[in-house]
């Protein structure tokens, strides 16, 4: 199988993956914060198991201010979790997550506002198209209250999300598992405290579900985002990285019955054309950049970052910004 090949099954897999993370949050049974903490503990399991299996420890890249980076961009993965599944509960998982995907445009704008980045007139007319997709895909009235709180929990992920990426991008030099190692790894301490182990205790197969969100969910999903990282060029991601919207909205359906309207509909294709349009933009303006900062330029306008060499293996490309934080 040829490595563009592989590495499109690896990240349609993996989007698939993400897809169904809804199910197993709504299925476990558990609080927001109780979901999200344990899929942090048994994350972290799962990524620390698989990096000291191939040996990404050695020579692991990571100093003070990097481990810094990567624990602060942690605090708002975590957080963004915790929104996005508040999300799911007061509206539905097909909702929150379409305007959870809003953020690329977040990204855009907080790069404009903390890293003085220019937004170019092709950027700010996608994001008035995104915007009008919102608009539509809200479909919210002033007296729905549930959906109201849904959209702005799912808009605050959107932001947190946004907000990490922004971190996370001045890290090199380290491999992206050890990363979000780190990243889960400080979920753990900080949602401690509003952890209810004592209900977390009662919910029988509801475990199942947990371990399922830590261990496929985030191990096996993000060891295979990874590698499809390393062998496709960045078009081909930013498009299968809406197949995660898509099987969403189709689980939703299939599981609980919970579907957009068609004005929300409309809104759709609104919002993937423009992220689409911005996520491309964004890459092309940033490989010339990338390539100058110790990057390797592929094959095919692939950009692959250096990581560290370990005892046993070649190293492995960081995530790109088309990375979606689920």
């Amino acid at each position: 199988m040829r490595n563009e090949t592989r590495g499109t099954v690896e990240l349609t897999l993996a989007m698939v993956l993400s897809g169904t993370l809804g199910i197993f949050v709504v299925e476990s049974g558990a609080s927001p914060f109780d979901v999200v903490f344990f899929r942090c503990l048994f994350g972290a399991v799962a990524l620390g198991a698989y990096s000291l299996a191939r040996g990404f420890f050695t020579g692991h890249g990571l100093t003070p201010r990097k481990l810094g980076l990567a624990a602060l961009g942690g605090v708002f993965i975590v957080l963004n979790w915790v929104l996005l599944f508040e999300a799911y509960e007061a509206t539905s998982i097909s909702f929150a997550t379409v305007v959870y995907h809003t953020q690329p445009f977040f990204l855009v704008l907080l790069g404009a506002v903390v890293l003085r980045e220019r937004i170019g007139a092709a950027k700010l007319g996608w994001l008035a198209v995104a915007f009008g997709g919102l608009v539509l895909v809200s479909g919210v009235r002033p007296g729905d209250t549930a959906s109201l709180k849904g959209l702005g929990l799912a808009l605050g992920a959107a932001v947190l999300y946004a907000l990490s990426t922004i971190v996370t991008k001045r890290i090199s030099g380290v491999r992206p598992h050890l990363v979000a190692l780190v990243q889960v790894t400080v979920g753990i301490p900080l949602l401690l405290p509003f952890a209810d182990f004592g209900a977390a205790g009662r919910l029988g197969s509801g475990w199942a579900w947990l371990a399922g969100l830590g261990i496929v969910h985030t191990g096996v999903m993000y060891v295979l985002m990874y590698a499809a990282y390393a062998k496709l060029p960045t078009a081909r991601i930013a498009v299968l990285a809406f197949t995660y919207p898509a099987v969403a909205m189709l689980a939703d359906w299939a599981v609980y019955g919970h579907h957009i309207g068609l004005v929300q509909a409309l809104g759709v294709p609104l919002i993937v054309l423009a992220s689409l349009r911005v996520t491309l933009s964004g890459s092309q303006g940033t490989q010339g950049s990338q390539v100058t900062r110790g990057t390797r330029r592929a094959p095919r306008g692939r950009v692959v970052a250096s990581a560290p060499r370990t005892a046993a293996h070649a190293p492995e490309a960081a995530s790109p910004a088309a990375t979606r934080s689920v």
